[in-house]
């Protein structure tokens, strides 16, 4: 089998709603996504969708996405997609760094595998069934009532676990903010304080201690050496995300003792190949692990809900689904949705999820024959 043409479709996404987070700093309004279809000489076509969360979030955008595929889709014709390693190792040498290009490249080479050995991805990944997996809320900084709102709001959705975004300039307000959530969640809930970041150790440290919650806290800093001085100075368990740009920095938080938990994320890490490696070192140290991806719609985070439905129940947290912020659907009906706060993963072999030409419109480029 081998890959004969790759071809690159553009979408926006709008969101629902202005998103903001680090206290208000980064303001979100849409997104800008690559969808691609690998196709192969013996029938076979997979799907992969990268969407990096702006482009003030992390060292990714759009555009760089598609001016990457123009490097790597012509490397990628004639091999066979799936000899994953292989496939990774050669766009690896082909476009040194840049993971987040690679990841729809994955994807949908991992959707061919799939389709091939007739297995759904959760079980490629070693799940023996299409676990229900938790998923969490997203919320957007705003004063403590405003942000209850939206927790009660998510909660009339089924969710049950929340990511509320922390972080501003104001201490005062941030412990007003923590307090407030996490006193007032309803019976049942769990809350995670998301910094994005935004800190400095000094104002971390002084504000962690000065709160009565013990919820997770995440990302307190910007760097891997700050949040891991942090870590060892406060009682609330830390999970890192955004300073976790490959496996050396997962390593490097185990041995620094930098947490308790990490954020594991295909488009950042670089698919789900790298995902699944990150995903298996967390089980064997004991993390406990929220897997999902930065961005983008069902079919993005379908491909992290299977790896999520994979991991063991004791080091699975719950999976943030980007698609429940958007106001477009480019696959509707298709992929792990919100039911009752829950995603679980299609059953049919590969992702389980295929995009529509006729929804995408016209390619903005096709690489091969």
């Amino acid at each position: 089998m081998k890959i004969k043409r790759i071809t690159v479709w553009q979408r926006d996404l709008p969101l629902t709603e202005p998103y903001y987070l680090s206290g208000g700093r980064l303001k979100f309004e849409r997104l800008d996504s690559t969808f691609i279809r690998i196709d192969t000489d013996e029938g076979l076509s997979g799907w992969g969708e990268a969407c990096p969360w702006g482009h003030t979030y992390l060292p990714a955008h759009g555009p760089g996405v598609r001016a990457g595929f123009e490097i790597l889709a012509p490397a990628l014709i004639g091999q066979d997609p799936r000899g994953l390693e292989s496939i990774n190792h050669l766009m690896d040498v082909t476009l040194p760094g840049h993971p987040y290009i690679k990841s729809p490249l994955d994807m949908a080479c991992w959707d061919i595998t799939g389709q091939a050995a007739g297995m759904p991805l959760w079980m490629m990944f070693g799940g023996d069934e299409a676990k229900a997996v938790d998923v969490n809320s997203s919320i957007s900084t705003g004063t403590p009532e405003e942000m209850l709102a939206l927790i009660e709001k998510a909660s009339a959705k089924g969710y049950r676990t929340h990511s509320a975004k922390i972080g501003g300039d104001d201490v005062k307000i941030d412990i007003e903010r923590i307090e407030a959530i996490s006193s007032a969640l309803p019976a049942g809930h769990q809350v995670t304080f998301d910094v994005n970041r935004a800190w400095t150790p000094g104002v971390a440290v002084a504000v962690l201690n000065s709160v009565k919650a013990r919820d997770w806290v995440e990302q307190p800093c910007e760097t891997l050496d700050q949040c891991a001085h942090v870590a060892s100075r406060v009682q609330n368990p830390i999970m890192l995300d955004e300073c976790m740009h490959n496996f050396s920095d997962h390593l490097n938080a185990w041995s620094m003792k930098a947490c308790e938990g990490v954020k594991v994320k295909p488009n950042r890490l670089g698919g789900l190949t790298k995902a699944k490696q990150v995903r298996d070192f967390g089980v064997s140290v004991g993390w406990q692990m929220h897997i999902e991806d930065l961005g983008g719609s069902a079919l993005a985070d379908t491909a992290a809900i299977h790896l999520a439905a994979s991991t063991p129940d004791a080091n699975r947290l719950a999976s943030w689904l980007c698609h429940y912020h958007l106001s477009d659907d480019p696959v509707p009906g298709q992929g792990a949705r919100n039911q009752n706060g829950k995603a679980t993963p299609p059953a049919m072999p590969g992702l389980g999820v295929k995009g529509d030409p006729d929804i995408l419109g016209d390619p903005v480029a096709i690489y091969g024959d």
